[in-house]
């Protein structure tokens, strides 16, 4: 069945189309589709994955034509002049 992978990097992005054996699971396509080779900072056990913009667990079965997707962490960088206070 086909699938596909998609990661937005702080650099790139990829999405990524391949076949995949029925009983395929979101990790499997993840290590087939090379990314983790590719992307050393892709890191599983801190990143969050999702089918279609619905979080998903690593060891959820994919079906015909789902999209994979590899989610970074959100990180805010604060500014001196910001405050907890936002009332000004």
């Amino acid at each position: 069945m086909q699938v596909s992978i998609a990661y937005v990097g702080p650099m790139n992005r990829t999405w990524l189309e391949l076949q995949v054996e029925e009983e395929c699971t979101v990790s499997d396509a993840i290590a087939r589709s090379g990314l983790l080779d590719r992307y050393p900072e892709i890191d599983l056990k801190r990143m969050k994955v999702g089918i279609y913009g619905k979080f998903t667990k690593l060891d959820s079965l994919l079906r015909e034509g789902d999209r994979v997707e590899i989610y970074r962490p959100i990180i805010r960088q604060l500014d001196d002049d910001d405050d907890e206070d936002d009332d000004d």
